[in-house]
């Protein structure tokens, strides 16, 4: 199990980056937390210059809370001559002036110079003090610049291991172009127009029946802004899903399809259409309960559903033969017979492109296991229903 920022699963981020100079620093607690700061940003070379409490230090390896592996490898030195010998380009950080005429930068501009420097296959260091008192003057004097952080200048010393950090921080934010370790994707996709239109129009119908749209002069503006409050908020189909449950649970109450209830054919309709809109693309996994969702739309039919179904159980030809809405494998057919295999779908007048794919795929996965799907419209149900029914019995 990873910890709380550190995932031991994924490799690290070692680049090319400066040496850091700790000179004589007194705590092995503050050796330990500039290797954490190091490890954060990717920095890998520490050297030490007469660490107070000698090396290997115990108090360093457990502040460094994992970073292990840079202070397996870090270099000691006698003197900061001697450190700092082999590097063509050093920064001392400090926080005063030392009167040295010598270029003062940020460590923004630090964490370019640097860069520059590694590219052209330079050798650059930060080098940092003690913490009681910092660099002293002849230390300083062996530095090319000077570095020192915009704070507060009555309150302007840093802790040693927040001084490698900030200057880490700008560095690594520069080689790697400011990238996140992560990003959170979207779970669902924006909700096209159809299905914001879908739910604006049940909203609408049902602030009509609580007579909340007054005084009517007012009707048309008050639409706009009840629009405008959700393209505002950019919903995906999954918001516009919950968002539509919502308006037909206050809808109905206790008697709503939660409590067994049902909506009328022209919701149960608009409710299809949502549910197609909500599954497409989406794995098994992602489709949420099955079961549940055939039992919802079980207690919801279309007009047409209702009165196929009606035919079905009474018509001596077909009774006892189909289910309606139930489960075949992950998905739901109007329809079924399974000792048959014959799928029975109804298609609604002017349904979206998703709802038609929709059921293209649906199709397809009932072939391929040897169920013979046939379409009817609603039209044809509500209009000439014994046509169908015969339709249906010549299926072999």
């Amino acid at each position: 199990m990873t910890g709380s920022g550190t995932d031991k699963t994924k490799p690290r981020t070692e680049l090319d980056g400066p040496v850091v100079v700790l000179v004589e620093p007194q705590l092995g607690e503050n050796i330990g937390m500039c290797a954490r700061a190091m490890g954060n940003f990717g920095l890998t070379r520490l050297r030490i210059v007469n660490p107070r409490d000698g090396w290997p230090n115990i108090a360093a390896q457990r502040a460094a809370a994992g970073a292990d592996h840079i202070l397996d490898k870090v270099e000691l030195f006698d003197t900061v001559e001697a450190a700092v010998a082999d590097c063509s380009l050093l920064f001392a950080t400090t926080a005063r002036a030392h009167d040295q005429a010598k270029p003062v930068v940020g460590p923004e501009e630090a964490a370019r110079q640097i860069v520059s420097e590694t590219a052209a296959s330079g050798t650059a260091a930060i080098m940092f003090g003690r913490e009681r008192y910092g660099l002293q003057n002849d230390e300083v004097a062996l530095a090319n610049r000077i570095v020192t952080f915009p704070v507060n200048p009555g309150f302007a010393s840093l802790n040693l291991a927040q001084a490698v950090l900030l200057m880490g921080y700008e560095w690594f934010k520069l080689v790697t172009a400011n990238a996140l370790p992560y990003d959170m994707p979207e779970r669902s996709e924006r909700a096209s127009n159809h299905q914001m239109q879908a739910f604006f129009d049940n909203l609408v119908s049902e602030l009509d029946r609580v007579e909340f749209l007054r005084p009517p002069e007012k009707r048309d503006v008050m639409l706009v802004n009840l629009r405008n409050i959700f393209t505002r908020m950019e919903p995906t189909k999954q918001d516009m899903h919950t968002l539509h449950g919502v308006v037909m649970a206050i809808a109905e109450g206790r008697k709503g399809p939660a409590k067994g209830g049902v909506l009328n054919g022209t919701e149960a309709t608009r409710l299809r259409a949502l549910l197609a809109e909500h599954s497409e693309g989406r794995s098994p996994s992602e489709s949420g309960t099955v079961r549940g969702l055939a039992r919802l739309l079980r207690r919801n039919p279309t007009d047409a559903e209702r009165i196929l179904w009606q035919a079905l159980i009474t018509d001596r030809r077909f009774a006892s033969q189909f289910k309606r809405q139930t489960p075949v494998g992950r998905h739901i057919p109007d329809f079924v017979s399974f000792t048959k295999r014959i799928a029975i779908e109804i298609v609604n007048a002017n349904e979206s492109e998703t709802i038609a794919r929709d059921r293209a795929t649906r199709r397809e996965w009932l072939e391929a296991r040897g169920y013979r799907v046939c379409l009817v419209t609603a039209v044809d149900v509500e209009t000439d229903l014994d046509t169908q029914l015969d339709r249906l019995a010549a299926t072999p």
